[in-house]
């Protein structure tokens, strides 16, 4: 009986993070032009994304590096791409 409520267990909790998944909002940008945004604003000193992930809470988290080897992660707006506080 554990076995069974074990596997069961197994199965339904990735299938209710999956639920739990938000897509960005209608008329949100592309993730490509919120990119682009960073890096006209970051400039130079962007060395490399490193990551980009939708968080539920309604915006898009970045991490990136820049020319000096600084970890830098910020939260952007997924309607504008700029930089939430």
């Amino acid at each position: 009986m554990r076995i069974i409520a074990a596997a069961l267990l197994g199965v339904m909790i990735p299938a209710a993070a999956m639920a739990a998944d938000t897509p960005p909002p209608a008329g949100a940008m592309k993730l490509s032009a919120v990119l682009a945004a960073l890096e006209a604003r970051v400039g130079a000193q962007l060395a490399y994304v490193d990551e980009a992930d939708w968080d539920d809470d309604g915006y898009w988290e970045v991490e990136y590096y820049s020319t000096d080897g600084t970890e830098v992660k910020v939260k952007l707006d997924p309607m504008t791409g700029e930089p939430q506080t």
